[in-house]
């Protein structure tokens, strides 16, 4: 049975994370290969209702777009070259996207330099140019975190994308040190001496993180103040045991295994959203994710907060007594949408969601995404209500209405939402039922099933995801 529009809330996160890295897929088909198997994802996500894609575009130091900071990524092309075809992963998914009225956002691995301890690196790779700014651990390369030079590049390159890219937020994920290899130690001894002053080591590495995701955010709000800057932390901030403010669980910790202490950053403002993942089972031992997503919206210091979730572990476990249904998705969906601290959640691996993998696709089209949802907005970031659209008219069954400038400001109309009510509604722009889509476009095809008689209103998105108040109606 379909969810109701009371149950289906009006403004959602409704992300999917479509990562690069270990995919060797993009690499071996060819560039219109790539086009129209990506086509075939964002079609799949749209009608699973997915409002928001994180896409991988710097996976380990290289680039799934045209960068003058690193090489093309070894995971769509060979020896660091552009790809010829020539083609722009990144822009190409910008431009998808936003025609469908969803979100992009650039997913960017911060200090991962390599994949593996094979890798023939191209010349203008940072690890191969500046060998003594990386450290080999677990067979990998990373850069240290310590080196100013280190975070400059990272600012460099995150500046370039928001510069060169109509990107909707920039997005770190877990991986800030290096999750713990037993037995292997990260040898920043060098760098803790001449950089330490004396502070604990696990301090100064909390410190190091702490310089990169400010000078970060500082540099995106310099560019454009409405891009978003994200992150998705591993699920645990710091067990209750260790810290009587952290969670009630046993697992590894942000603050003390990887040093990010995530909650700082929502705290100094740096941060627009956190992205938890949640990827246990609602009842696990070791981190139960119900609990933790209570815990982490009580620790939100007034950002988003959106629950990462695993599709495998979600769809391929029963729910927990008394609930009796198959999979953990509904129950999972409604926490987040019981706690008005949790704006919504993002699936991993997007793949899995355009595959239907244990039919979550299905799930999520015939109920709990069953009305479209409007990515929450971001009044911390400045703008203004935008204007209602002007000039709506119907010539046959196209609907229109008048552009709006576009002046590069957090003010630009980037989307518009169409409703559609029938004769006798009661009109509701609260009522998710009632949008037709999300567009860029000013315009919109009616669908032959829509009744003559039926009544439209559009309003107006601007970048941050405010909502204008309604046009005029106009009848069809």
């Amino acid at each position: 049975m379909a969810a109701s529009a009371t149950e289906v809330p009006k403004r959602e996160f409704r992300g999917a994370w479509l990562h690069t890295v270990y995919q060797d897929g993009y690499a071996r088909r060819t560039t219109e290969q790539n086009r129209r198997w990506l086509i075939v994802q964002l079609d799949s996500l749209q009608e699973a209702g997915i409002n928001a894609v994180i896409f991988q575009v710097r996976p380990s130091a290289d680039a799934l777009y045209a960068s003058k900071y690193e090489p093309w990524s070894k995971f769509l092309t060979k020896g660091g070259k552009a790809p010829a075809p020539y083609w722009d992963p990144l822009e190409f998914m910008i431009e998808q996207c936003h025609a469908r009225g969803m979100e992009l956002h650039a997913w960017l691995n911060p200090y991962r330099a390599t994949t593996s301890s094979k890798e023939k690196l191209p010349s203008a790779h940072p690890a191969a140019s500046h060998p003594e700014r990386m450290i080999r651990f677990d067979k990998k390369l990373y850069f240290d975190p310590a080196l100013p030079e280190n975070r400059k590049l990272i600012v460099d390159v995150v500046s370039d994308i928001v510069s060169r890219y109509d990107v909707d937020g920039i997005h770190f994920d877990d991986y800030f040190y290096p999750y713990p290899v037993r037995g292997q130690k990260f040898a920043d001894d060098r760098s803790y001496r001449r950089f330490g002053n004396g502070m604990s080591r696990g301090d100064w590495r909390r410190h190091n993180v702490d310089l990169l995701i400010e000078s970060v955010s500082e540099a995106i709000r310099n560019i454009k103040p409405w891009v978003r800057f994200g992150v998705s932390p591993f699920g645990i901030w710091r067990n209750a045991r260790t810290d009587p403010s952290g969670s009630q669980s046993s697992g590894l910790q942000n603050y003390d295994d990887l040093y990010a202490d995530v909650l700082k950053w929502a705290r100094e403002g740096w941060i627009d959203y956190q992205m938890p993942q949640l990827y246990w089972t609602l009842e696990n031992k070791v981190a139960p994710s119900m609990h933790l997503a209570q815990w982490w919206s009580e620790n939100a210091f007034g950002r988003h907060i959106y629950i990462g979730q695993d599709v495998d572990r979600t769809m391929q476990n029963p729910d927990i007594p008394p609930y009796a249904d198959q999979s953990q998705l509904r129950h999972k969906i409604e926490i987040t949408r019981e706690n008005d601290n949790i704006q919504g959640s993002c699936f991993w691996p997007g793949y899995y969601v355009t595959e239907n993998h244990g039919g979550i696709a299905d799930s999520l089209a015939a109920d709990l995404h069953a009305f479209a949802a409007l990515v929450p907005d971001y009044p911390w970031l400045g703008g203004q209500t935008p204007r209602a659209p002007r000039g709506l008219s119907v010539n046959g069954r196209l609907l229109s209405w008048d552009s709006s400038p576009v002046r590069m400001s957090v003010d630009d109309v980037t989307r518009y939402v169409v409703y559609c009510f029938e004769e006798n509604d009661e009109i509701d722009l609260g009522d998710p039922s009632a949008i037709m889509c999300v567009t860029p476009a000013c315009q919109y095809s009616i669908p032959e099933d829509i009744p003559r008689g039926s009544i439209f209103i559009v309003t107006a998105l601007n970048r941050v995801n405010a909502e204008s108040g309604p046009s005029e109606f106009i009848t069809y």
